[in-house]
């Protein structure tokens, strides 16, 4: 893996967000643009410390380059801040990480699929019952077995979450075991298991790749809207 080159990077996003257009790149009334400091070395350095684990690279040089968070993909990067002497990352969804699970690799298999597609057939449905208080109950029931299989807290261990896309739809970040430094999408709101986001031929997409695609793709809708289109 070739390292990403962040020169530059941070200047391209303030740039951007200076113009008018900018504000139709989706998710921009959410960060605004903002970007916090970079983080120092020492500042880094503590919080792998505290977490236990070293950031993937490329995550790495972007916190000591162009921003401990802000504007990016979707509503932005969580940040992540020192709060009362102790790190951790703040966004909707973010505390939905252990921190004290973050150098646990994250496991490389999900729960058996046998077991899901189980769960979603026994779904109860409101025309199966003549009155609605009895769905209620019947559908807790149920939303309680799914939620203790899909949301069970090792399905994330050695994981983050960096992004969200609003209506519970979240992106992950892996730290630690094979799947470190790759990206994952997490729609299990809508009952879809956590997935790993994949380019068009089906390569892990890492921070890096996530990140810049996202400013190309900005970019090119900011230049749309200037010239008219």
């Amino acid at each position: 893996m070739v390292d990403q080159d962040w020169t530059g990077v941070r200047k391209r996003i303030l740039e951007l967000g200076a113009l008018p257009p900018s504000q139709k790149v989706f998710g921009a009334l959410g960060h605004r643009w903002m970007l916090e400091d970079p983080l120092g070395e020492d500042e880094i350095a503590e919080l792998e410390a505290q977490i236990g684990v070293r950031l993937p690279s490329e995550y790495r040089d972007f916190l000591a380059t162009v921003a401990a968070g802000g504007a990016g993909p979707s509503y932005g990067v969580f940040p992540v801040r020192r709060v009362q002497g102790r790190w951790r990352w703040e966004g909707d969804g973010a505390d939905l990480a252990d921190l004290s699970k973050l150098a646990e690799p994250f496991p490389d298999k999900g729960p058996d699929p046998e077991v899901l597609d189980r769960l979603l057939a026994e779904r109860p449905e409101e025309e199966d019952f003549e009155e609605i208080e009895d769905f209620d109950t019947a559908i807790e029931s149920w939303d309680e077995r799914w939620e203790a299989v899909m949301f069970a807290p090792e399905r994330t261990a050695g994981a983050i979450v960096i992004c969200h896309h609003g209506c519970a739809q979240r992106e992950w970040l892996i730290l630690s075991g094979s799947r470190r430094g790759t990206m994952w999408s997490d729609r299990r709101s809508d009952d879809v298991d956590l997935k790993p986001l994949v380019d068009a031929d089906g390569n892990p997409v890492t921070f890096a790749r996530w990140f810049t695609d996202w400013l190309d793709k900005a970019e090119q809708t900011v230049q749309r809207a200037s010239a008219g289109f």
